[in-house]
């Protein structure tokens, strides 16, 4: 059986959703956690509660889009804990709008955090990942298996980070490197509201009732059994498995069909 107690974790995007849930589920672990997030504000209130039940924890102020940023993250875990056994590249934003009406900058922000946030974090982790046999996992999602009309900015930074966190695993497959891609479907938490309009602003209100998603706590505790079992990929939701499988056999009439999905969202941009 997989033990946390002693592991060291770094969570990126830590203060809000599926990041927090995680480390609120490992509490009581063990587990030396790694709290980071541009909220420093948050992640310490998410610290308080951590340690009240026996974590220690390093909270770390961090933009993953600066790797600067992440660098730091990675030598601040090392000098303080000695080690880094797992690595959770969960920090990302989301977007809404059709791609002949977003500011290009909204795709740069898109792949400087969901892409490259997780490449530079992985690339200073890696020498102490490898040495430990440890895990690194990308949070990913079905949009990055199916393209999501409406946010190309979002599909195209998760397709490459799968194709990031893909290649890695092979080229580690004999260094006892475990690689996890989760892709979750919809879940409640505030990547919507914080998701980019067109000309990059925050949407502020979520198009979805979010009561109906699956929660990140659910999330968190699926991610958490995948990384004890070191599992290859993990897949949430009916929907999100069935829209896999259905676009390996039927393509085009997928796309039809999540077009005409996205396109019931209220106030959706096809209107």
């Amino acid at each position: 059986m997989f033990n946390w107690k002693d592991k060291t974790v770094i969570i990126t995007g830590a203060s809000s959703g599926i990041g927090k849930a995680i480390a609120s589920g490992l509490a009581g672990s063990g587990a030396r956690l790694v709290l980071a997030a541009r909220n420093v504000d948050e992640l310490n209130k998410l610290a308080v509660n951590l340690r009240q039940k026996g974590n220690q924890v390093l909270v770390k102020q961090t933009d993953v889009s600066r790797e600067d940023d992440c660098r730091s993250l990675i030598s601040n875990t090392v000098n303080t804990f000695g080690s880094v056994h797992v690595l959770i590249n969960n920090a990302g934003i989301s977007m809404r709008a059709l791609f002949e009406d977003v500011d290009l900058k909204v795709l740069h922000e898109l792949m400087d955090v969901n892409f490259w946030g997780s490449v530079y974090c992985t690339k200073y982790a890696l020498p102490y990942l490898l040495k430990e046999k440890g895990s690194v996992a990308g949070i990913s999602s079905i949009a990055g298996n199916k393209g999501l009309p409406g946010r190309t900015g979002y599909s195209a930074s998760k397709f490459a980070l799968q194709g990031f966190l893909e290649t890695l695993r092979i080229e580690t497959r004999n260094k006892g490197l475990h690689v996890l891609i989760a892709c979750p479907g919809f879940t409640s938490s505030n990547i919507r509201n914080t998701a980019r309009s067109g000309d990059g602003s925050p949407q502020k209100e979520s198009p979805l009732d979010e009561n109906k998603l699956m929660p990140a706590e659910t999330v968190a505790r699926k991610i958490i059994q995948a990384i004890e079992i070191r599992k290859r990929m993990l897949v949430l939701t009916t929907q999100g498995k069935l829209t896999i499988w259905l676009n390996k056999f039927f393509p085009a009439f997928m796309d039809g069909m999540v077009y005409n999905h996205m396109a019931k969202e209220p106030d959706s941009p096809f209107k």
